[in-house]
């Protein structure tokens, strides 16, 4: 799943139990559901976040030999 996809499934996630229209345990379920793609959200920006800094990093050290 990629991030974009997460992060949609999260957000009609969300919608659904704002709208307040499940039963507790569907609540439950959905709740679950977005503590799980939140945390794989986090995990891949962590990642991209990473490989940002690796690539920034790596640019400095090129412009600093020149």
């Amino acid at each position: 799943m990629t991030f974009e996809e997460a992060l949609k499934e999260l957000e009609e996630t969300v919608k659904k139990l704002e709208a307040g229209e499940t039963t507790l345990e569907e609540a439950m379920s959905l709740f679950e559901k977005g503590v799980t793609l939140t945390k794989n959200c986090r995990k891949m920006l962590d990642e991209a976040q990473l490989r940002v800094k690796k690539v920034t990093e790596s640019g400095e050290e090129d412009f600093a030999a020149e």
